[in-house]
């Protein structure tokens, strides 16, 4: 499989969607919104002032912009426009799209803003929650408890809506009729974003593998595990270099999974398949990749 890295000129390109017309957008840690031609040409084309992370597109042809600072935005990639759909939230993170532009979403922690996203991870507050926003502009919470809520995904019926938890690593299941499951369990990383795929299936970005150590630390007393992310990041757990991505039906069953060259990217955080191509972007790169199946 043919596997390409992309620069763009800021770090953390951290979620990736592909447009119509095949142009993909993404999001870095100084704001901007850099849009890659079809011809390979990067520009940028918005400026959110805060700190995207997923990204999304709207029916009205706006892109759809989880920003952890600011909240929801739409965010007009033809003149920069920037509107704020939502806010009040601590780690607005990752978002799907009905098709009548219900938007769900997520609040990754009520307790740590993205700059403490490893604290997250090894204290497990479980305060993250998964939101709706209606057409009509109206806010409200579907499922709270979740540990470390990350990425969303429609199924491809629009039947039920799938969030990450992070720090448990499993994609948790919310039906839209109210019933609450599991679609995947017991991954074997630390899931970031999702979405749904061309395809149809279910796409997970693995940012890091599991690690005996922050599972042995997620085990333990509250005062060690709120001890050990405090003390210098250096010498806290640290994701592994991987590339990595799997994707799911929606019956939970393994379809695809996938590895790049962790020499040349590495910490997969967003990943979108489309006709074919697989793109992914990453908290910590100054470029997206894509890997051709």
């Amino acid at each position: 499989m043919d596997f390409k890295v992309i620069a763009v000129p800021g770090h953390g390109a951290e979620d990736v969607v592909v447009a119509a017309d095949g142009s993909v957008f993404t999001g870095t840690e100084d704001g901007v919104i850099h849009r890659i031609a079809p011809d390979g040409r990067v520009e940028a084309v918005a400026d959110t002032g805060g700190r995207p992370l997923g990204i999304e597109l709207l029916p009205d042809g706006r892109l759809l912009v989880c920003d952890a600072r600011r909240g929801l935005l739409a965010v007009d990639v033809a003149g920069g426009a920037v509107e704020e759909l939502a806010g009040g939230m601590r780690f607005c993170n990752n978002a799907a799209v009905a098709a009548d532009g219900t938007v769900y979403f997520s609040d990754s922690s009520t307790v740590h803003p993205i700059d403490e996203w490893r604290a997250e991870v090894v204290e497990v507050t479980r305060t993250g929650r998964l939101l709706r926003r209606t057409p009509d502009g109206t806010v409200s919470v579907l499922r709270d408890g979740l540990a470390f809520a990350n990425g969303v995904a429609l199924a491809s019926d629009e039947s039920f809506v799938a969030v990450a938890e992070t720090a448990a690593r499993t994609i948790a299941r919310h039906w839209l009729t109210g019933r609450d499951d599991f679609l995947v369990e017991d991954l074997p990383g630390y899931p970031d974003n999702i979405a749904r795929g061309s395809d149809g299936l279910i796409w997970v970005s693995l940012a890091s593998p599991k690690d005996p150590m922050v599972e042995r630390l997620q085990r333990g007393p509250r005062w060690i595990r709120r001890g050990v992310t405090r003390i210098p990041e250096s010498l806290q757990p640290a994701p592994k270099r991987t590339v990595r991505v799997q994707a799911y039906d929606n019956d939970g069953r393994l379809v695809h999974d996938l590895t790049g060259d962790s020499a040349r990217f590495h910490m997969v955080t967003g990943v979108r398949e489309h006709n074919g191509r697989v793109w992914m972007g990453s908290l910590h790169e100054p470029a997206v990749a894509v890997l051709t199946l």
